[in-house]
């Protein structure tokens, strides 16, 4: 057990001394909190003018949860650079001969990825939604509204599980590069086309991050499905990482 506690201390140094991982665990935060504050002010002066250019599903209760989308780019990187730096420094080496038991390594990196990822995700979606509700001045939402503290968690878990899901696929790839290029367009607008696209629109219900929204949809009707796909999606990405990682030649 010792050396489990070690190798997830050593894995917890990693991340605050290499500067783009803690950096990008660090740019979640005001991003979530500033694009939800500006899409409430913004949402506002819609309402308030009346032009029209609020979209027809809007629910004040719904955008407190919108910075968190965005934020969570922050987050995938967060994920990938955490497995992946080693890998392209060429540090893994040294990381397996202070722990030779490759699976304990990878177990270790993982547990600090959902660690984190829930540190901060935990305060940031709370004060996300406050600042946007705040932002929405009259217009605006109680974080004890129906189905909201619900959709709260539901976010809470959908960032711990595509922060895991990243860290996964970059196991896999052994590096950043190719990870970054498919989920950061993937997640910031590829699924949300497909899922328009009359021919793609029902596979895209199965993307990790469109099945996952569900999660923080308040009075969502699939929140427990959108759980069960992305929790899928994890469990390949680690077990696949897991399979190339104990393959990977040091």
């Amino acid at each position: 057990m010792s050396e489990v506690i070690a190798a997830v201390r050593a894995e917890f140094i990693k991340v605050r001394a290499i500067r783009a991982t803690f950096l990008a665990l660090l740019l979640f935060v005001p991003l979530s909190i500033a694009i939800g504050a500006l899409g409430g002010w913004s949402a506002k002066s819609a309402i308030e003018s009346d032009n029209g250019m609020l979209r027809d599903d809007f629910t004040a209760q719904q955008a407190g949860l919108d910075g968190i989308l965005y934020g969570q780019l922050a987050l995938i990187v967060f994920g990938v650079l955490v497995v992946s730096s080693e890998y392209s420094s060429g540090m893994m080496r040294v990381s397996l001969l202070a722990v030779p038991r490759r699976g304990r390594l990878y177990a270790a990196k993982l547990t600090v990825t959902a660690a984190a990822a829930l540190l901060v995700a935990i305060p940031v979606t709370v004060v996300g939604y406050l600042a946007t509700q705040a932002a929405l001045g009259p217009h605006g939402a109680s974080i004890s509204d129906d189905g909201v503290p619900g959709a709260l968690a539901g976010a809470v878990l959908y960032l711990t599980l595509m922060s895991l899901f990243a860290a996964g696929v970059a196991a896999a790839a052994r590096s950043a590069v190719l990870p970054l290029a498919i989920m950061l367009p993937m997640v910031l607008a590829g699924s949300q086309i497909l899922s328009v696209i009359g021919a793609t629109k029902e596979l895209a219900r199965y993307f990790p991050d469109r099945a996952g929204t569900q999660m923080l949809t308040v009075d969502a009707d699939h929140a427990v499905r959108g759980c069960v796909v992305l929790l899928v999606w994890t469990a390949a990405a680690l077990a696949l990482g897991y399979v190339r990682h104990r393959r990977w030649d040091a």
